[in-house]
């Protein structure tokens, strides 16, 4: 290449180079606050038994995922079967009654039209018929109520989700509403706990940001201050549905702050050392040491935390 072509290349890279400068302006960011918040279900629903007995049979178990009214146990009650069987007995009674009670009422209507019997005596068979059909309905009815009873033996789940305990076994003796299983209702969500000089700048809508990079937003922020401390409800997608209690840091907004940030293609490092070329008033480059802080949130540029000031020029490398 002749040399005057190289001398004239190199001064056109020179002048792309100068043009490519960036002036140092402090601006306001949204100041990270770190905080721990915990995997939690919205809400936690016990599974509760109807009627006394005995467990005979549990079909789930802890971290199982069940669907709503999904049977999760059944009770069995001896007592029951035997109210049943009992009440058949009396039913059995109660249908041969009528039969009689009908028979003699279709005679008396014949021997009343011969006029062998008085219109009293029709009455009277009239009532003890309709007598011996009210005691058989209710006698049916006492059975409908505890077969219903045997059937309310099947413990049920109230909402679909994940087991988190079964505190019973089987064969356990129950009374109506012990808990045979708490269920965790699918939705997750995170559920931060933030000290109360910050809870001022958190709000319903703030973005959240997790430490493997997945960000979430604040759904709900409860009004009411517990050992000096502020709880939120944040949602975050592919949280998981499994872990309920697992603790995970988030960086939430602190509220607002001036700093510089600038791009971080015009910081160079040598030997472990960050510096910015800074352009001075002779139009000498000088390499400034800095003090790195954390991306932002926002952008992909870095805050500088000392080295720089309003006004400074740098330039690209």
């Amino acid at each position: 290449m002749p040399a005057k072509i190289f001398l004239s290349f190199l001064l056109f890279t020179s002048l792309a180079q100068a043009q490519q400068t960036f002036t140092i302006t402090s601006t306001n960011i949204e100041d990270s606050k770190a905080v721990f918040a915990t995997v939690e279900s919205v809400n936690v629903i016990a599974a509760r038994a109807r009627i006394s007995g005995t467990i005979a049979e549990l079909v789930i178990d802890e971290g199982d995922l069940v669907k709503p009214n999904q049977i999760i146990a059944k009770v069995g009650d001896e007592k029951l079967a035997l109210q049943i069987v009992s009440i058949t007995s009396s039913i059995n009674a109660l249908k041969s009654q009528l039969a009689k009670a009908s028979t003699d009422l279709a005679r008396t209507k014949e021997l009343l039209s011969s006029g062998a019997v008085s219109k009293a005596r029709l009455d009277d068979a009239q009532t003890q018929y309709e007598i011996a059909q009210s005691a058989l309905k209710a006698r049916i009815s006492d059975r409908d109520v505890i077969k219903r009873q045997v059937t309310e033996g099947d413990v049920l789940a109230p909402v679909g989700g994940r087991i988190l305990s079964v505190p019973l076994t089987t064969g356990t003796v129950i009374m109506p509403g012990e808990v045979i299983a708490t269920i965790a209702e699918e939705n997750y969500v995170l559920r931060l706990a933030v000290p109360e000089r910050h809870a001022q700048y958190m709000k319903k809508g703030d973005l959240v940001r997790l430490e493997n990079g997945k960000k979430g937003e604040i759904i709900t922020v409860y009004p009411q201050i517990s050992e000096g401390r502020v709880k939120a409800d944040a949602t975050v997608e592919g949280l998981g549905s499994y872990f309920v209690g697992e603790r995970v840091r988030v960086w939430i907004s602190g509220g607002q702050r001036r700093t510089i940030i600038i791009p971080p293609d015009y910081i160079i490092t040598h030997f472990g050392i960050d510096h910015v070329n800074i352009k001075q008033a002779d139009g000498t480059i000088l390499q400034i040491p800095v003090q790195l802080g954390l991306p932002t949130s926002e952008t992909d540029n870095i805050e500088i935390l000392s080295g720089l000031h309003d006004g400074d020029i740098a330039v690209k490398p």
